[in-house]
């Protein structure tokens, strides 16, 4: 295959290298329906001229021009086929997020004059009706599910005699490499979205120097899990790399279904975010907690050789024979969970746990953390799976192909093919962000031994106590969620005396500890104010303090009793903390904090 110049090219790559039975598979009726490369190849021109026929096109090719269209699903392989039509047409797709409140939801349809949309699901239905009743652009919806009312995605379809007649070859060789292949709208931690212009040069170049950096081999017998919002350009990419590594993709049904698609679809790999896999190793302490006897002793001795894990130097052969029992004793059970067959996995959008890609490593489950924004398509940096390429606690080594510097304060800026057109409507926005052909990206870092990339803090997230020194949260935060006890926590003090955190206990933790100390309780509520417990988490603040120093130290904090979620609002949909929304909630404990 020739070096793809457009994004839908990587499809065609596929269909002439290594065409699949199970190039996509989704759970349809409690079965699993595969998509083969042909048809998905014949859906995607089929949909392309069905979007044409409708008068939805690329017009001129001018991103103002290019018609839009919105889609607001979960993963699922028409996702991936309403990408392509769109691309090969010149049509710009809009994802957006299912959980997208109907405020952003209304201001992305307008700001991108949103022609159709595609939906998935009678509460996305819902959402986008009530839009579209409020006089926007919208001329119609469609529904990959067959609901009542409202228009099924398959009508659109044209006839294979149609395609063949039609001048779609023509229509997709005017397609070029610098012209806009999606706006995506960030949902930000602060104020409305912006709308992120990517052309197919920006995200084709991303995908084949993390294809070649990382390296993503060609494997044809390969299987990747896809669960991350496909809306969030990370999953997006990835799964161009998949098309273009011939990796099957197969969509879990949902989050709470991980774990069962995981034994069902026995991937090799996966991309996930920091979240889950705390989960994940919550769940597994969780159980090992629940072991008696000699079980107990051997699953402790497994996680402290775990722990003490290096990929970088050999701590000698008594450590790899023990190592070696642990791995056929305990670890083996680990494997079991994830299908027995990961052989490795990709996180980003936050920073991981050095604990969990450490003890994840040593029980051969390598976590290979990635860093980058919406703005470069993703990816930046990638910690390599060739030898030397990867350094716990780094967000690795520069892709190639890419430029990093690092400003006075810190920040991180980055050149290359992968940086974005700019942001939609609005050149203001643009030119603060790009200077001189640099994408600056307001996240702190540093380099470590000059080649991997860490991220230290948010440049924003950055604040200065009362007493004017500079306190950056998230190394704090990161260290502290390392407590069995700590599920979520935010740290506060900005223009006060001292640092404060608001803390979300593990409370499936917390109360097998108040169980084994005989303490009773009957609510969330109730336990959090408990004495005993406040001098517990007084005593695991204080034994985490002597990490920071001193005016980084919490002296005080709150502990809440409800876990923070998107669905509630305290999360993105990529589960970073909204921390304006979080202080604004949470006013009158931190006000107890500082009172």
């Amino acid at each position: 295959m020739n070096q793809p110049l457009r994004v839908f090219d990587f499809l065609q790559g596929q269909l002439d290298k290594f065409p699949k039975v199970d190039m996509l598979a989704s759970k349809e009726d409690n079965k699993w329906k595969l998509y083969s490369t042909a048809e998905v190849k014949a859906l995607v021109d089929q949909l392309s001229v069905g979007l044409l026929n409708l008068g939805i096109s690329g017009n001129n090719m001018q991103v103002e021009n290019q018609d839009k269209v919105a889609l607001v699903s979960k993963n699922r392989p028409e996702w991936l086929i309403l990408d392509m039509a769109c691309q090969q047409i010149g049509v710009l797709l809009c994802p957006v997020y299912p959980t997208t409140n109907i405020n952003e939801l209304e201001f992305i349809f307008n700001d991108a004059t949103v022609k159709l949309a595609f939906i998935s699901g009678e509460d996305i239905l819902a959402k986008v009706k009530n839009i579209s009743n409020k006089g926007s652009t919208l001329q119609n919806i469609y529904s990959f599910d067959d609901l009542p009312d409202v228009d099924y995605w398959a009508k659109i379809l044209a006839s294979p005699e149609t395609v063949r007649n039609s001048a779609l070859e023509k229509i997709k060789q005017s397609v070029l490499p610098e012209h806009c292949a999606t706006i995506i709208y960030t949902s930000g931690t602060t104020g409305t979205p912006k709308g992120v212009m990517l052309s197919h040069g920006n995200i084709v170049s991303n995908v084949l120097n993390s294809k070649q950096t990382f390296p993503f081999d060609d494997n044809i017998s390969a299987k990747a899990l896809s669960f991350l919002p496909l809306n969030h350009i990370f999953e997006r990419m990835v799964s161009y790399i998949y098309i273009a590594s011939g990796i099957s993709i197969y969509y879990a049904e949902s989050l709470d279904t991980i774990a069962d698609n995981l034994k069902e679809v026995k991937p090799n790999l996966f991309c996930t975010v920091p979240r889950l896999l705390e989960k994940v190793y919550e769940k597994i302490m969780a159980k090992g907690a629940e072991l008696k006897g000699i079980k107990r002793k051997l699953f402790d001795w497994a996680v402290a050789l775990g722990n003490e894990y290096d990929n970088r130097k050999s701590k000698g052969i008594w450590y790899i024979m023990q190592l070696a029992i642990a791995n056929k004793l305990v670890f083996s059970k680990w494997r079991e969970g994830l299908g027995n067959n990961v052989d490795f996995i990709v996180t980003g959008g936050a920073a991981c746990q050095v604990r969990l890609i450490r003890i994840f490593a040593a029980a051969k489950i390598p976590i290979y953390e990635g860093y980058g924004p919406t703005e470069n398509s993703p990816v930046i940096s990638v910690n390599c799976k060739h030898n030397g390429g990867c350094k716990f606690g780094t967000v690795g080594p520069v892709l190639e192909g890419q430029h990093v510097k690092l400003e006075a304060d810190g920040e991180i800026c980055v050149k290359g093919p992968s940086v974005m057109i700019g942001y939609y409507k609005r050149p203001d926005l643009t030119a603060e962000t790009i200077i001189d052909g640099w994408l600056h990206t307001g996240d702190i870092g540093i380099f470590e031994e000059g080649i991997f990339l860490k991220i230290t803090d948010r440049k924003k997230e950055l604040f200065k106590t009362s007493g004017g020194k500079y306190v950056a949260p998230q190394p704090i935060e990161n260290k502290m969620k390392e407590s069995p006890f700590v599920e979520q926590m935010m740290i506060v003090g900005a223009e006060q005396k001292f640092v404060g955190a608001l803390i979300v206990p593990s409370m499936a933790n917390l109360k097998e500890w108040m169980r084994q100390q005989h303490i009773s309780f009957t609510t969330n509520e109730e336990a959090i104010h408990h004495p005993e417990v406040l001098e517990l988490f007084r005593r695991l603040i204080d034994s985490f303090n002597e990490f920071f120093n001193h005016v980084e130290q919490v002296k005080r904090f709150e502990l809440l009793p409800d876990e923070w979620t998107i669905d509630s609002g305290e999360l993105t949909p990529t589960l970073k903390l909204k921390r304006k929304v979080i202080m604004e909630k949470y006013k009158t404990a931190i006000e107890r904090i500082y009172k």
